[in-house]
């Protein structure tokens, strides 16, 4: 059987396509390569960007920070001692970026200025932590990058 150029050039474009197409639904099944969006609501946050930037402006302006530290119960969290811890009302949002199903939200229930999280609750690496509270009628966040 003799082939012709014609014919070659399109076996050529067949394979070329089969070879594409592999690709495409080999990238498209591929559980390893299935990457989430960071946040699923990501332009509702968007449209509350700038609150958040003001949120964090007046934490900043605060004599004392938020502070957190690493203890053998857990991750330990101080809000600033100046403050009275009874009226602090918030939530605490973890967020790992290599793992969605670990990422998890708290209400911010303090002892003494400190709330703790159980180790439990935390792996080793890296997380993304951000405290969105009120003091007496006033918002505030904290947002830090965290290696536990």
């Amino acid at each position: 059987m003799k082939l012709n150029w014609g014919t070659g050039v399109v076996i050529a474009f067949i394979l070329f396509i089969s070879f594409i197409m592999y690709f495409v639904i080999a990238m498209n099944t591929d559980r390893n390569l299935d990457h989430d969006l960071v946040n699923d609501n990501y332009y509702k946050q968007e449209l509350e960007y700038q609150n958040d930037i003001n949120k964090e402006k007046k934490s900043k302006e605060l004599d004392s920070k938020i502070t957190w530290k690493k203890t053998p119960e857990g991750m330990l969290i101080s809000f600033p001692s100046e403050l009275d811890f009874s009226n602090i009302k918030g939530k605490v949002f973890l967020y790992r970026p290599s793992n969605k199903q670990l990422d998890f939200e708290t209400t911010i229930l303090l002892s003494n200025h400190n709330l703790l999280i159980p180790d439990k609750r935390m792996l080793d690496g890296r997380w993304n932590i951000k405290i969105d509270w009120n003091y007496k009628g006033t918002n505030y966040m904290y947002k830090q990058d965290v290696l536990y």
